[in-house]
């Protein structure tokens, strides 16, 4: 029997999960999967390397209506399909650290205990991510639980770059920006170390554009400001998050549409973004297809918020050395990655069109001062890597 390190990524529909050999100096992988749809059209699906599938299956609504329940469908399928593999360590997407928690950890009741009462700080996220701690704790009791931490990648950011205006008590009380996608961020980094070292050690912005999406500056490899602030709803339009918000407009919602709390959470979370503004859809590629007055107007939004952001991404660097596209629409959406990249022949920034329309690597031009690049983030094996480090050394 070999030893194997799983991966579990929850998110507020959905359980990602993948399975490592641990004993591979590579982390070779073995499979990668996910229960979609939790609450709507549970689908479950996973690939082996390469992209052959596994498994397929849809579930009837209430067969797996829970996050426990996913998470037993992937054991199941684990047990079936990979029941030679020992799985010894598994690490957790946590999307909150607070400021307590710069690198991964493991998991034990009063680590757990200090990241429950950050689940105000990530409503959307926490809950689901802690939910299947919990549940992987009781399966596999024996195996060393590693959280892995969205917020530690940007931690070292400079006071200017964490705080608010607001009354310094609140800094010290935690109220700061902490920044996320840290995982995805990391990945990229040490990616391009790889690809493209130079401009990897140089002045680089990284758009992690997705259901989730943010930006973030890199010096050195190194996180120096992001665009997400105190939760994860700052800065970009996001799926159904509305991004960057004059706080006077919660202020009224309260005072004169007389919401509560829970209801403008709702609002803000799960109704606004790209759905909110299209009336139509989260997905981008559903926006694309429609081509409704409404759906152009959403992506002309986020296309604009990208390049506000990407212009002062440049200016917290003092100058630009690279940009590169991650996450689902970043890697897949050519005609975004082109309008956010248009006009900005003043910054160095020129894509070569057939580069950019097949997503490869390097999508700029040979003349273009400012590189720019696709790449394939991979928060789980960064994970991988991770509770490797920390749970066998």
């Amino acid at each position: 029997m070999t030893t194997a390190i799983l991966t579990i990524n929850a998110g507020s529909s959905s359980i990602k999960f993948a399975l490592f050999r641990a004993e591979a100096a590579a982390l070779d992988e073995l499979t990668r999967g996910q229960v979609e749809g939790l609450g709507a059209k549970p689908r479950f699906a996973a690939t082996a390397t390469g992209g052959k599938v596994l498994a397929e299956r849809t579930f009837a609504a209430g067969d797996v209506a829970t996050h426990d329940a996913a998470l037993r469908a992937i054991l199941d399928f684990l047990d079936t399909s990979f029941g030679a593999e020992r799985i010894v360590a598994i690490g957790h997407r946590v999307v909150h650290g607070g400021v307590r928690y710069a690198e991964p950890v493991a998991v034990d009741d009063a680590v757990m205990a200090f990241l429950s009462s950050l689940n105000p700080l990530a409503p959307l996220h926490q809950p689901h991510n802690l939910s299947a701690v919990a549940a992987a704790r009781a399966t596999f009791p024996e195996a060393i639980q590693v959280a892995c931490f969205d917020t530690a990648f940007h931690r070292a950011h400079s006071w200017v770059n964490d705080t608010f205006a607001l009354p310094r008590q609140l800094y010290e009380e935690g109220v700061r920006r902490y920044g996320f996608h840290g995982l995805s961020y990391e990945f990229v980094a040490e990616e391009l170390r790889s690809v493209a070292p130079h401009h990897a050690a140089g002045r680089l912005v990284v758009a992690h554009l997705g259901n989730g999406a943010s930006m973030c500056a890199l010096q050195g490899g190194q996180s120096v400001g992001s665009t997400m602030g105190f939760t994860a709803l700052d800065g970009l339009p996001m799926g159904t998050r509305c991004g960057q918000l004059d706080p006077g407009v919660v202020l009224y919602l309260m005072s004169a549409r007389g919401m509560g709390a829970k209801a403008i959470e709702d609002m803000l979370y799960r109704q606004s973004g790209l759905k909110g503004l299209s009336g139509l859809s989260h997905d981008m590629r559903e926006l694309e297809a429609a081509g409704t007055p409404e759906a152009m107007q959403a992506i002309a939004y986020f296309v604009a918020r990208i390049r506000r952001e990407l212009g002062a991404m440049t200016a917290l660097l003092s100058g630009l050395d690279a940009l590169a596209f991650a996450g689902g629409i970043g890697e897949n959406a050519w005609r975004v990655r082109e309008q956010v990249c248009a006009g900005f022949e003043w910054l160095g920034i020129e894509l070569d069109e057939m580069r950019n329309r097949e997503s490869q690597t390097v999508i700029s031009s040979d003349r273009s001062r400012v590189r720019v690049f696709v790449i394939k983030t991979n928060e789980e094996r960064m994970i991988a890597r991770h509770t490797k480090r920390l749970a066998l050394g």
